[in-house]
């Protein structure tokens, strides 16, 4: 299982950014895929989630109403876009994916997912 999470950078508060998770074929078709982001110290937070068929989505309360979560199913990705970013969204963002029959489910938690990118780290200058 191969996940890898791109697109990060450093960009200015009220700005968008789109951070993407490339997966291997198999794992892009069977599972769903989450984004989550972390801050040293701190706990892993969720940040949103994507049903395997895509049709499916939900948000941190962090994000709600400022970001998308989206599959393209031409490149085998999963990609995050938040818009309005503000200070506090800087964190190294991770995606993770879960394998599941239940194509219209979605999970929420970090020990839900089995499978982890390396991160890629957005900071959001005020």
């Amino acid at each position: 299982v191969q996940l890898q999470a791109s697109g990060g950078g450093l960009v200015q508060a009220g700005t968008s950014i789109r951070v993407s998770c490339v997966a291997s074929g198999r794992t892009y078709t069977n599972s769903a895929i989450g984004w989550f982001r972390q801050v040293l110290g701190k706990e892993r937070e969720f940040v949103a989630s994507i049903s395997r068929d895509g049709t499916i989505t939900t948000y941190g309360a962090s994000v709600k109403g400022r970001a998308t979560i989206f599959r393209d199913k031409v490149k085998n990705t999963v990609d995050l876009q938040i818009y309005g970013l503000k200070p506090e969204d800087t964190a190294v963002y991770y995606c993770a994916a879960r394998e599941t029959h239940d194509s219209g489910r979605i999970f929420q938690t970090k020990y839900d997912y089995s499978y982890w990118g390396q991160g890629t780290q957005v900071t959001v200058s005020s």
